[in-house]
């Protein structure tokens, strides 16, 4: 079994992340961003870009939805046990919390890529002997508690996680921050590095801001002001104590509360959102930076159905490394190829439906998919704004339609709207089946994916700041149908990669469920039901033309030349 001793030869990217998903039985994520990061990861190992990757243990995962027959949401924890999967660390550090000492120790869990290649995880755990009983719960769950205990966890993950690397022997040539609840390693690099007590003039910063600047890089991924992590300074002294001299704090993160977006922003060099409009969102947000754009991807072994992965190997051997083979999919794949491997991805799903909720569907019946985090700006409820229309629809084309997702134990909202999808579901009756799959995981994401006709998403424009969902669809030959949000600005070819659901000017926003049922009823269901050769070119133009640059071996390619190769 790998050890430390076995990634400390040679220089790496710190890669700090509050989540990361390492594989559907080990619950440290929550959704997108956690799965995004499993993948960044996945592709490092895959082209041997050398990083070591920082999160929290989160023993208690995230939470395990449980949803009864009203729709009502309830959570129960999902706690595992790092020694099944993970080695004990043999260093343990500290950190000094409302004044308290906070022993942080960890587990050493090593990600391996498809092609042999493998990434060191740190996972940071609070839940030992020397440490009282509420420090020990800072890092059991996952986006759990209040304020307060956010602050806590932020930072055992910035500074603690820096102090960890350090004492572990790591050589590290750069950080970069996963979005800004790691921020706090950018105050321990300039404590690290400040100036000599006596060398610092009247007015002067005591520390070293352009060296730490040189030494970070951060990813944003939050096109919405209220999504920035923001802590008072009361309650920031109260944590941190005299920690960093709190004039150049607030000068760096906010003169009114601790933005930890704002700070992550002024402390890195090279910043980044996560597709093109993204960036555009991020540089109106937050003027004066220069934000670059570097548009996520998925993980093509990980994201690829059994049936596609064989297709694929067969038609295009070394697809899962160099995904821009898939460019080739039009010409070198037979139509009937693709259709049998989606046929049996579909079935696989139909099985998994029918077992998990009872539903009976059929493999020849139109199939729509949307799932993803239960919350108002994703709009999950607007395929269902006009139910007789949509049963009009279903009348003359056939639907059914698969859901799951979850929703926040604290989104009061986000919860109404699982109810009320149920309710919808009850009231489409016979017309139109309906399931929703609770527990949205990994495992369930993939069968989803690979086994719809359709993806669905639906945000409210300019909310999405990438999106990642329809991605993963397309490496399975599953078109898209959105608005034009995130990364489909760049995916969307009408009629070839899928279909846009009105244009992308925000104003659109109010006729957007409109929009959707005239495409679904001119274009979409006429298309499946009555051109099987046309709906077959836009499965294979999904793989050609999507699949084949929204993976993330571009993503880490970028990252590599452009990020960490300054």
């Amino acid at each position: 079994m790998a050890t430390i001793d076995d990634f400390i030869h040679e220089p790496r990217v710190a890669y700090f992340s509050m989540e990361i998903a390492l594989r559907n039985e080990i619950p440290t994520y929550a959704g997108g961003l956690g799965v995004l990061a499993g993948d960044t990861l996945r592709s490092a190992a895959d082209l041997e870009i050398p990083l070591v990757a920082v999160t929290l243990a989160s023993t208690a995962g995230y939470f395990r939805q449980m949803i009864d027959a009203e729709g009502r949401q309830t959570e129960q924890t999902d706690p595992w046990e790092p020694s099944q999967w993970a080695v004990s660390l043999d260093a343990i550090v500290a950190v000094t919390i409302e004044g308290r000492r906070v022993w942080i120790g960890g587990w050493l869990y090593v990600l391996g890529g498809h092609m042999n290649g493998t990434q060191p995880v740190v996972l940071l755990d609070t839940d030992l002997e020397q440490n009282g009983a509420d420090d020990r719960a800072i890092t059991r769950q996952l986006y759990g508690g209040d304020e307060a205990y956010r602050l806590r966890q932020e930072v055992v993950l910035g500074i603690g996680g820096i102090r960890m690397l350090q004492a572990l022997g790591f050589q590290l040539r750069q950080y970069h921050m996963n979005e800004g609840h790691s921020a706090l390693l950018a105050l321990e690099l300039l404590r690290r590095y400040a100036h000599p007590t006596e060398e610092v003039r009247a007015g002067e910063s005591p520390y070293d801001i352009p060296r730490v600047r040189e030494l970070c890089c951060f990813t944003t991924h939050t096109p919405v002001e209220a999504g920035h992590d923001k802590f008072g300074y009361d309650l920031v002294q109260r944590v941190l104590g005299d920690y960093i001299d709190p004039l150049t704090l607030r000068h760096l993160a906010g003169a009114e509360d601790l933005n930890m977006t704002r700070l992550a922003l002024n402390l890195s060099e090279y910043v980044n959102g996560v597709a093109r409009r993204h960036a555009e969102v991020s540089r109106h947000m937050f003027p004066g930076y220069h934000v670059h754009a570097v548009t996520n991807g998925v993980h093509p072994f990980t994201w690829t159905s059994v049936p596609f992965r064989k297709l694929f190997d067969a038609r295009l051997p070394g697809w899962c490394h160099e995904p821009e083979l898939l460019m080739r999919a039009e010409c070198c794949i037979p139509d009937e190829s693709v259709l049998m491997a989606h046929e049996e991805a579909k079935q696989r799903l139909i099985d998994e439906v029918n077992t998990r909720s009872g539903i009976s569907l059929s493999v020849d019946c139109f199939t729509l998919g949307f799932a993803r985090r239960m919350t108002a700006y994703k709009r999950p409820d607007l395929l269902f704004s006009d139910l007789e229309r949509l049963q009009e629809i279903a009348r003359r084309h056939p639907i059914q339609i698969v859901l799951a997702g979850k929703a926040h134990p604290k989104d009061a909202s986000g919860k109404q709207l699982i109810e009320t999808l149920h309710n919808h579901i009850r009231e489409l009756g016979s017309v139109i089946p309906v399931a929703y799959l609770p527990d949205y995981d990994m495992a369930t994401a993939l069968a989803l994916v690979s086994g719809v006709d359709v993806w669905l998403n639906t945000p409210l424009r300019p909310m999405e700041a990438s999106g990642t969902s329809g991605m993963k669809a397309a490496f399975n030959g599953v078109p898209h149908v959105s608005v034009l949000d995130g990364w489909w600005i760049e995916g969307c070819i009408e009629g070839i990669t899928g279909w846009a659901i009105g244009d992308d000017a925000s104003s659109a926003n109010g006729n957007d469920a409109g929009h959707l049922y005239q495409k679904l009823e001119q274009t979409i269901l006429p298309l499946y039901y009555e051109d099987r050769a046309g709906w077959t070119a836009i499965m294979k133009g999904a793989i050609a033309k999507c699949a084949s640059y929204f993976n993330s071996q571009r993503m880490m390619r970028r990252y590599a030349s452009e990020a960490y190769v300054r």
